[in-house]
């Protein structure tokens, strides 16, 4: 005990740091769980964000929800790179619709993983259209607040 201690002052001492200790442990894990919803629901409006720009085909909304470091993996094995991902889509009408579909999110620190289906009508130059059925991963990092698109890879699935 410490000789600069009334009596009864280290009892109140050990109780106020084990009360500290108690609420920390408590508090924390509601607080972690609260903090992943937040990045949970951050995550989707990402997700659905970059939907909405592909979309309408706005390259600046494009850019800024990708990391420049990109890789864009499509169904065909097809890989593009932020620039080249933009360009195939600023300023176009590339899509009539896309539906995401069966998507879950897991929060892993400042990086997300996105699954779900993507169908999607596609307007091709000679006025036609084509679908895509496919199952999407995207991978997401939280850059300077905000989730940005790290990676993408998609797979095709049976019509």
């Amino acid at each position: 005990m410490n000789n600069d201690m009334m009596p009864g002052q280290s009892r109140r001492l050990v109780l106020r740091s084990a009360a500290a200790a108690f609420v920390a442990t408590a508090v924390l894990p509601v607080s972690m769980a609260l903090a992943a919803e937040d990045d949970t629901r951050q995550v989707e409006i990402a997700v659905t964000a970059l939907k909405d720009a592909m979309l309408s085909g706005d390259g600046a909304k494009l850019k800024a929800l990708t990391l420049d470091q990109l890789t864009y993996g499509h169904s065909n094995a097809r890989l593009e790179d932020k620039a080249a991902f933009v360009a195939s889509l600023d300023g176009k009408n590339a899509f009539k619709s896309i539906d995401l579909s069966d998507q879950t999110v897991q929060i892993v620190g400042d990086v997300a993983v996105v699954r779900h289906t993507f169908d999607a009508v596609n307007n091709l130059p000679d006025g036609k259209t084509s679908t895509a059925h496919i199952k999407v991963l995207q991978v997401w990092k939280k850059a300077d607040g905000s989730w940005k698109l790290l990676a993408r890879q998609a797979a095709p699935l049976p019509a």
